[in-house]
C-alpha cells in the first residue's frame, strides 16, 4: 500500500532533477548555446511566443549565436526582450538576422555564476526533501489508521531515505559536472 506512496514520492523526485537540469542550461559557460535563449519571449501580433517558434536559432561558431526571424519585423522586438533578459547579452542585426556573440567570461563572472548553480542545487535539495516530508507523513496517517504496521512504517521510511539519497546524489553529480563546465576556459 505504502509503495504507491514511495512510487509517487519518486516521480516528484525525478521531475525536481528535470526542472533543476533546465534551469542549467539557461546558464551560460562561455559557449554559445541556443538552450540559453529558452526563455525569452517576445510579442509576436499580441500573443506572448517563445523566440525559437518566430525563428531559428543556431549557433555556427563556440562564440557565437545567430538569431534568423522569420518575420523581419520582429527583429527589434526580439532585440529588446534580449537586452531586458539577464544574460548580459548585446545583439547586433544586418536587417535580416540578430547576431549575439558570447564574451569570454571572467573569472568574477565563473564565480558568481557557481553561486547560482550552488544555489538552485540547493534549492532542488529543499524540493526533495520537501517531498520526502510529505510523504513520511502521507505513510504515518496510514499507519494511524491502521492501514499498516508499525514495522512497515519502518521499512518504508528505510526505503524512502534511500531513494532521497539517491537523487541528492543526482543533484549533487550535476551541479559537479556545472561546476567544471563554467571553470573550464
Amino acid at each position: 500500500m505504502y509503495r504507491e506512496h514511495l512510487k509517487e514520492a519518486e516521480d516528484k523526485m525525478g521531475k525536481t532533477i528535470s526542472v533543476y537540469k533546465e534551469e542549467l542550461q539557461s546558464i551560460r559557460a562561455g559557449r554559445a548555446n541556443p538552450q540559453l535563449l529558452e526563455k525569452i519571449t517576445v510579442d509576436y501580433y499580441g500573443q506572448i511566443t517563445p523566440l525559437k517558434q518566430v525563428g531559428s536559432i543556431s549557433a555556427p561558431e563556440p562564440r557565437l549565436l545567430v538569431i534568423q526571424p522569420w518575420d523581419a519585423k520582429l527583429i527589434p522586438v526580439i532585440e529588446k526582450e534580449i537586452l531586458k533578459s539577464d544574460l548580459g547579452l548585446n545583439p547586433s542585426n544586418d536587417g535580416k538576422i540578430i547576431r549575439l556573440i558570447i564574451p569570454q567570461l571572467t573569472e568574477e563572472r565563473r564565480k558568481d555564476l557557481i553561486k547560482v548553480v550552488k544555489k538552485n542545487g540547493e534549492n532542488a535539495k529543499v524540493a526533495i526533501r520537501n517531498t520526502r516530508r510529505d510523504t513520511i507523513d502521507k505513510i504515518k496517517k496510514m499507519e494511524k489508521s491502521k492501514e499498516i504496521s508499525e514495522d512497515d512504517l519502518k521499512k518504508s521510511e528505510d526505503d524512502l531515505q534511500k531513494i532521497v539519497d539517491r537523487f541528492i546524489e543526482q543533484v549533487d553529480a550535476v551541479t559537479r559536472k556545472k561546476e567544471e563546465d563554467l571553470m573550464e576556459i
